[in-house]
Order: structure tokens, then C-alpha cells, then sequence
């Protein structure tokens, strides 16, 4: 049986990112791929120039035509760019009764540039937070959706993991590759357990994308029936492989995308 899963996120015309990476790494886990496109932006491998958005009503008609026609086994959240998509998209998933939803809360471009308007951060968190099973956030994340400064050790992280907890998502995947180290420890943070995955930081500058492709990863392998715990190591693992070989790739001059399809999973 092919599994389905829906990415709700931007589209990256240079293909590292967004929705086009989402579609890769659940092609790469033999998953049917789906996307409702929140944004579009220009950027390549070098920053984002421009973003241009849908009205919010157009993109809940997009999550709307594929819920009545087709059965999704997960849903991936990436960027929602402003206030009025994130409650389209809050509002939209209730009514669909969506299940199996992996937030990334998509702040701010690889380059710098913001994704997310300033208005939108407080909806994100009031709205679509309590409705993920598995939010994502990397370190500037945790600390923009607290309030908070960044986490600089692991006591930290493991603080901000369960106030983020409190939020209303029933599980935390902090990332810690915005340390400084040999290690890259992520935090996979539940109501019951804490669960630290870690691997060594690999040396490239070709990350663009990682955060997706992660998120896309543990949606992919939730699709599948896999359990949340199962679905951030088995994320943790596909991403990490994809960073390695990310310098078989020869795409643009900034940060350059992972490779996706370093190795095929069969279910």
C-alpha cells in the first residue's frame, strides 16, 4: 500500500526548500506527495528576494479539494507567511479533521530573510500549535515562540522543550544544529519521555532545506504508520544521510540543498 502525505508550505523555485523538497523526501519514502501552496517565493541558493502570497481563502480551498477527494495520512506545516493563512490553514485542518500533523514552524530563511510576518508568530502558537503531534523548531525558533534567548546547552533545550510542551503539541523535536560543536543533538521531547538523538555535525555549507526535509521526513514515516518516536529517529537518520552526501550536488553558489534520495525506504 502507497501511503499519502500533504506538505501546507511555501515553494522554493530553486528546489531546496518548501514544498518542492517536501515532494522529494516523500518520494524518497515511497509516499505519495501532495501540496496546498501558502506562499510563493523567489530565492535561490542565495537568499529570498521576493515573496508573493494567495489570498488566505485560496489556499484553504486547496487543503479543502484534496481532503474531500483524497484520503491523507499526514499533513507537514511549513511556511504560512502571515496571520491571515495560518488561521486559514488552523481553521481549514479542524474542519477536515486532519490527523498526524508535523509542524515546522518556518521563521527565517537559511540567508536571513524573515518567512514569517510579525503578526503571524501569535497565531501560530495560539492556533496551529495545539493541533501538531510533532512541532520541529530549531533553536531561534524555540526561543521566538517562547519569548525567550536562545538555548546554549542542553539544560536548556531540555527547559524550553517542555515549556514549548505546555503549548499545546503533543510532542517537541527541538534541533540543536545552531550549536557550536562536533555534535548536532536534537531533543524529542513527549508528555512521557525524553529521547535525545544525537550525530556529528557534518562539515558543508549545503544545508538549505534541512528543516523541511526533516519535518517532511517524520510526516513521510507517520504516513506510514510509524509512531511519533519511531518517525524522529527514523527523520533524524534519513536527514543526516542527506546532509552527508549533500556535496554530490553541484546547485547554486550560497547554501546548497541536501540530496534526497541517498537512499530508497520501502515500507
Amino acid at each position: 500500500m502507497i501511503y499519502n502525505a500533504l506538505s501546507i508550505a511555501g515553494s522554493d523555485p530553486s528546489g531546496g526548500a518548501g514544498i518542492q523538497a517536501d515532494l522529494k523526501v516523500f518520494s524518497a519514502h515511497n509516499v505519495y506527495g501532495m501540496a496546498a501552496i501558502t506562499a510563493l517565493t523567489a530565492q535561490n541558493t542565495t537568499g529570498v528576494s521576493a515573496i508573493h502570497t494567495p489570498p488566505p481563502d485560496f489556499v484553504a480551498e486547496q487543503i479543502r479539494m484534496i481532503f474531500a477527494d483524497v484520503r491523507v495520512d499526514a499533513v507537514k506545516i511549513g511556511m504560512i507567511a502571515n496571520a491571515e493563512i495560518a488561521m486559514a490553514v488552523a481553521t481549514t485542518l479542524i474542519e477536515v479533521e486532519a490527523q498526524h500533523i508535523v509542524l515546522d514552524p518556518v521563521m527565517i530563511a537559511k540567508g536571513g530573510a524573515p518567512l514569517l510576518a510579525e503578526d503571524a508568530m501569535d497565531c501560530l502558537r495560539d492556533n496551529i500549535l495545539p493541533l501538531a503531534d510533532i512541532i520541529t523548531p530549531n533553536l531561534p525558533e524555540a526561543a521566538a515562540l517562547l519569548g525567550e534567548e536562545e538555548a546554549q546547552s542542553r539544560e536548556d533545550m531540555m527547559g524550553q522543550a517542555k515549556r514549548l510542551l505546555a503549548l499545546g503539541p503533543r510532542n517537541i523535536y527541538l534541533k540543536g544544529g545552531h550549536f557550536i560543536g562536533a555534535e548536532s543533538p536534537d531533543l524529542m521531547l513527549t508528555a512521557t519521555s525524553e529521547t535525545w538523538l544525537d550525530a556529528p555535525r557534518i562539515d558543508t555549507k549545503n544545508t538549505h532545506g534541512t528543516g523541511c526535509s526533516l519535518s517532511a521526513a517524520i510526516a513521510a514515516n507517520r504516513a506510514c504508520g510509524a509512531s511519533e518516536k519511531e518517525a524522529a529517529e527514523a527523520g533524524k537518520t534519513y536527514i543526516t544521510n542527506a546532509i552527508a552526501a549533500a556535496d554530490r550536488l553541484e546547485v547554486g553558489k550560497g547554501h546548497g540543498p541536501v540530496y534526497h534520495f541517498t537512499q530508497k525506504t520501502h515500507h
